[in-house]
């Protein structure tokens, strides 16, 4: 179902797309909005067993595109060092496809609200309670299950093979660039 990587090279390995996931503070959750038009947003998030959480509003956009279609996806971008000289940009980034849903029960909203109090606010974390207990009645908590998770890297970004490693590109290059320097020594 899920399409495969064109640059297949390029391709993430889904531990380094969760590392990705887990480290970042925020992403673009893309829903399906109003006339058909997507819905793009950035919001704060926590990543953890597969799953992203995050909070909103009860009300708005997103709880009514929701509403409309629970298919998400959500983007997260590690990395874009631009590097002009080149006109290119060296980028990780990782798209989520998933599933999203209110999260309705009490203890499901409370373990959520703490994933995401830990990411952001771990020193503060003797207030949660009295912060949680103002906010719950105000504050919708969804949960993305993701279904089809997707990361990529600048070519740029991908390890080389060493020198020692006796692969064919690396004799040919290593062949390439002798014949090049022996070219140049001949010609002085």
């Amino acid at each position: 179902m899920w399409r495969k990587m064109r640059r297949s090279r390029q391709e993430l390995s889904l531990a380094e797309a969760e590392e990705i996931l887990r480290g970042q503070t925020n992403g673009v959750l893309a829903l399906n909005g109003d006339d058909g038009y997507p819905y793009a947003v950035p919001v704060s998030y926590v990543y953890a067993d597969g799953k992203i959480f995050y909070h909103s509003a009860l009300s708005g956009h997103k709880m009514d595109a929701l509403e409309r279609s629970d298919k998400v996806t959500f983007c997260v971008v590690a990395q874009d060092l631009i590097v002009p000289e080149k006109f290119t940009s060296y980028f990780k980034s990782v798209i989520v496809f998933g599933r999203a849903r209110l999260l309705t029960d009490e203890a499901e909203r409370m373990a959520a609200m703490k994933l995401l109090s830990l990411k952001y606010s771990a020193d503060f974390m003797d207030g949660f309670s009295a912060e949680y207990e103002a906010l719950k009645k105000v504050t919708a908590v969804i949960e993305i299950t993701a279904e089809h998770i997707s990361g990529k890297q600048a070519k740029e970004l991908i390890p080389r093979k060493t020198a020692g490693a006796g692969s064919a590109a690396d004799a040919a290059g290593t062949a390439s660039a002798a014949g090049t320097a022996g070219a140049a020594d001949d010609a002085q």
